[in-house]
């Protein structure tokens, strides 16, 4: 049977000012050594910084003309706008023609249902029909133009 009885170590803290005496030595040491680091880091920064401002500036001035390029040739860009826009006037155009057209088509229509000059003078135009006792006279066609009897070479 072993019987020890152990005593704590003990130990003998500093002084208050023993304490803040290496606390300043030790800060002194890390800001010496904090300099020495940063006047041997500071030329790389102060050149990633100039690097970083061209990088940014290069950025900046691709998005740009990126952005003009697909405003103005992209698939909804000024100049499918220009001509869509030109198509549609184009078919608003065909569409007021074609109104018109049949608004003339539908007067048309209305006289021979309902007019009978009007019926009279389609059936004498259209069929030659004629009234009893009237005569018809038909003017033949044109001659067809005579071909040149020239025998030149035709360019």
């Amino acid at each position: 049977m072993d019987i020890r009885v152990g005593l704590p170590k003990i130990r003998i803290l500093p002084t208050p000012e023993a304490r803040l005496r290496t606390l300043t030595q030790g800060a002194d040491h890390a800001e010496l050594w904090m300099q020495r680091l940063r006047a041997r880091i500071e030329p790389t920064f102060e050149q990633l910084y100039a690097i970083r401002r061209r990088v940014a500036t290069g950025a900046v001035a691709v998005i740009a003309v990126w952005l003009f390029l697909h405003v103005m040739f992209g698939a909804n860009g000024m100049a499918v706008y220009r001509s869509k826009r030109a198509e549609y006037q184009n078919l608003q155009k065909q569409i007021s023609n074609l109104r018109k057209e049949n608004d003339k088509y539908s007067a048309q229509i209305g006289e021979l249902k309902n007019d009978p000059k009007r019926i009279e003078k389609e059936a004498r135009e259209e069929f030659h029909y004629a009234r009893p006792g009237e005569i018809i006279y038909v003017a033949p066609d044109p001659p067809a133009p005579a071909q040149p009897t020239t025998h030149s070479a035709h360019k």
